[in-house]
């Protein structure tokens, strides 16, 4: 066995150099702006951002009315009326408390589901014009640091695959 190793080990750099190496890069965020599919998306979650905007206020009037009747009706009402109206009152904030969270979760959901077929788009047609152009490694923006002068980005290529301008 270490007969076999010992051969990989020296052959191993001189295959290595032998190879040509090509790094590109992909501003994948800019490919992203640019996809219709995008604005889409956020528009949608806009719509759903409203409606749950929309629950809430409705909600918060609810709790409004209510707490100023029991303020306006004061005395005149009897301990047992008195007491299930506070009840009332504290089970719309307790669902206020609950609604804003859920919401979030439900709106960061939507997202995400949105979200997944973009980019699952973007990484196939940075595959594809990777596979086209031969490049050994295809480097995200967001990760990469510097390049050299040397260096390829593939952005546009990337656009052009997805048909985007």
């Amino acid at each position: 066995m270490k007969k076999f190793i010992v051969p990989m080990l020296l052959i191993l750099p001189l295959w290595l150099s032998a190879q040509e190496i090509k790094i590109a890069v992909v501003n994948a965020q800019a490919v992203m702006n640019a996809m219709p599919e995008v604005s889409d998306m956020e528009s949608q979650l806009a719509t759903l951002q409203q409606q749950f905007q929309k629950e809430a206020k409705i909600m918060e009037d609810e709790y409004n009315r209510k707490y100023s009747d029991l303020q306006a009706q004061g005395d005149s009402l009897t301990e047992n009326i008195r007491i299930l109206r506070l009840q009332e009152i504290q089970d719309i904030a307790t669902r206020m408390e609950n609604f804003a969270p859920m919401a979030r979760e439900q709106i960061t959901k939507k997202q995400d589901e949105l979200l997944a077929p973009i980019q699952e788009k973007i990484m196939k047609a940075i595959k594809e014009v990777g596979e086209e152009n031969g490049y050994t490694y295809v480097l995200n923006y967001g990760v990469l640091y510097h390049i050299g002068p040397n260096g390829i980005d593939a952005t546009d290529k990337v656009k052009a695959k997805l048909g985007i301008k």
